[in-house]
């Protein structure tokens, strides 16, 4: 059953979307159909109002000299990466805040990073117009990947972490074979920067987005544009993923709005809003390790966290003192310009609502 069914297919953002959209990643593909819920009673004044987050500060990481693009934690969660526009990857300890060890070899600024499975590997994107793989422990680039005519902006891996897609500033998309470190395809899927890509969890599809202010879904097998989404004229769209589940896609734009999208019929679901982004290219994420967010950076220096369910917002972390343009799902936050620092935050535990 789809999660999100019974809204009404005239309406977008529908008041009535309740049920959960996230399912847990874990959970096999094909179970037993349930059986239909029984009616659920009205709300009684003693019901369990719902949690919200309580994340705190727990570090500042300095080292970055010039504005940071991107932070990623490891898949297990005990490396932390980032990377900006002085031409090296960072790690650090999320656990203890150490810095540990810089990746160096590109010859200009990275816009984006992506971490394989098996928390071995790393891949970066430079405006060098390459991308290197490396060994994280040792520090040495195992694949230089050449192709792109432009600079790199956007990379990610596949779950098996032996595919890999990047986006160019050319509107090209690559997608990469790991393990010869050749170009696999190309597809000319934009008439400009492509600013994100990200595989679903199968691999079979590829969302991407563009300043040309498209959305696009991609069959990974025959390179085929499958969808075509719209943000709208003035809400050119910065970043897009999929959700844990593959179900939906998520994207920001500048217009100040972060949008929840069912891709098979190209609806958006959801509109979550009270962050400020009209100028910088600002990434969202999901984190669903505590409860079921949305967080997102903003150009008021503050990061921002939503009930992913209600679109309510439930904290606002504050402490950046400029843009916050990088999240991860943890959460790790890293700003620009001024600040130049990356902040990790732990959620304390769940509060409920007053």
């Amino acid at each position: 059953m789809d999660p999100l069914a019974g809204m009404d297919d005239s309406s977008t953002d529908d008041e009535s979307a309740s049920q959960t959209t996230e399912d847990d990643p874990q959970v096999p593909e094909h179970q037993a159909a349930a059986p239909p819920p029984a009616p659920v009673a009205p709300p009684v004044p003693s019901a369990v109002p719902r949690e919200r987050p309580n994340y705190e500060l727990r570090h500042v990481l300095r080292g970055h000299t010039m504005s940071i693009s991107a932070v990623k934690f490891s898949p297990d969660g005990k490396l932390l990466a980032s990377c900006g526009a002085e031409k090296v990857v960072k790690i650090w300890s999320p656990e203890t805040g150490e810095f540990l060890r810089n990746l160096t070899g590109h010859t200009q600024g990275l816009s984006d990073l992506t971490w394989s499975s098996d928390n071995i590997h790393l891949a970066s994107a430079s405006d060098d117009t390459t991308i290197r793989i490396w060994d994280v422990e040792s520090g040495l680039t195992r694949k230089h990947l050449k192709g792109h005519t432009k600079w790199v902006f956007c990379l990610n891996y596949n779950s098996a972490s032996n595919l890999l897609v990047s986006g160019g500033c050319e509107g090209d998309i690559r997608i990469w074979n790991v393990a010869s470190g050749k170009c696999a395809k190309t597809l000319h899927a934009h008439m400009d920067f492509v600013t994100a890509v990200h595989f679903n969890r199968d691999s079979s599809l590829i969302v991407s987005c563009s300043l040309d202010g498209l959305i696009r879904i991609w069959d990974t097998s025959n390179s085929q544009c499958l969808k075509t989404l719209a943000e709208g004229h003035d809400a050119i769209c910065q970043h897009v993923q999929f959700s844990p589940n593959s179900k939906y896609i998520l994207s920001t734009a500048h217009d100040n709005a972060i949008r929840l999208w069912d891709y098979q019929t190209t609806r958006c679901l959801k509109t979550y809003t009270g962050h400020t982004n009209a100028k910088y290219c600002i990434s969202a994420c999901f984190s669903v390790t505590g409860g079921k967010w949305i967080v997102a950076g903003s150009e008021d220096n503050k990061v921002y966290i939503w009930d992913l369910q209600t679109r309510q917002i439930v904290q606002v972390l504050e402490g950046h003192t400029d843009v916050v343009v990088a999240v991860a799902n943890t959460i790790a936050t890293g700003s620009i310009d001024s600040d130049l620092s990356i902040r990790i935050w732990s959620d304390r535990g769940p509060k409920p609502v007053n």
